[in-house]
């Protein structure tokens, strides 16, 4: 498996390409020779930076959402227009759930921009996934993520209205990809909400390992509390994983812890960042 870090906050300098960075998140995967984006980014800038990595929208097998939140949805309706096909989408049931954040006393939205009726009418194939599936041979799509820690919270400030009613947002449609290698996991996240420690112990109990390989992708420790925070590197730590390649909502002072508790073992997987699992 070969992956390539599409769209993030962050971009790497210098750099040849003049990849667009956005509060966003897009994961390219090859593997069994399929194509899988995995999530979108939240605007079209997605289309320019895979057009910088050589693919065509036309080119993609498939699409997962990690979860139906803007920054990792908003670029779908782009990717469908260009690919001009139908093209099958794997999400949760309960991405389309009406979704905001709070701050300073505000509601904004922050849920996937677009009808389910309006991106089918554009080509998309909604598969909708509860439990873990395999998507293409070794590459598996968590499903609900069971909420065990103690210390793994969520966002308060990350709310639905239900009922009439305000109230905070479980996220249980945040997914996570799982893979193997060398009998370790691989575990592929978007803002890991669930807790990234919730991600990595049930990929270790549903694909039969007890070692950790690699965790890419959003953490969410950005927002998180000091003890979330603590714990979790803690936990890290004890797991040793090879890879920890983190990035979007970690944030930069957890990005920084990262790097100073894994070393060499840490990368900011910015916009342009490739990982070849073949060889790592």
């Amino acid at each position: 498996m070969k992956i390539t870090i599409a769209m993030d906050n962050c971009v790497h300098a210098p750099t040849p390409y003049s990849f667009k960075a956005e509060h966003g998140m897009s994961i390219l995967i090859k593997v069994s020779d399929k194509l899988i984006l995995f999530d979108t980014g939240q605007s079209n800038s997605i289309i320019h930076n895979l057009s910088l990595l050589g693919v065509n929208p036309r080119d993609l097998d498939m699409i997962v959402l990690s979860h139906g939140h803007y920054d990792h949805t908003g670029g779908l309706l782009s990717i469908l227009d260009n690919a001009r096909k139908e093209i099958p989408i794997f999400l949760h049931k309960d991405a389309f759930l009406d979704r905001y954040s709070v701050a300073a006393g505000k509601k904004f939205h922050i849920g996937i921009p677009y009808s389910k009726e309006y991106l089918e009418s554009m080509g998309a194939n909604f598969v909708f996934v509860e439990n873990i599936l395999e998507i293409v041979p070794g590459l598996f799509l968590s499903g609900s993520i069971p909420r065990e820690t103690d210390y793994e919270k969520g966002d308060s400030n990350l709310v639905i209205e239900k009922d009439g009613k305000t109230i905070k947002d479980p996220i249980l449609d945040d997914m996570a990809l799982y893979t193997i290698k060398d009998n370790g996991l691989i575990a592929l996240t978007g803002c890991a909400h669930a807790g990234i420690i919730n991600i990595i112990r049930y990929g270790l109990k549903v694909l039969k390992t007890d070692k950790l390989f690699a965790i890419v992708g959003g953490t969410h420790l950005g927002p998180a509390s000091p003890e979330q925070r603590e714990s979790t590197i803690s936990d890290l730590l004890d797991a040793k994983p090879a890879i920890v390649a983190a990035n979007h909502c970690t944030g930069f002072s957890m990005m920084t812890r990262l790097k100073d508790s894994f070393g060499d073992r840490f990368i900011a997987a910015f916009v342009g960042t490739e990982i070849d699992f073949h060889n790592a």
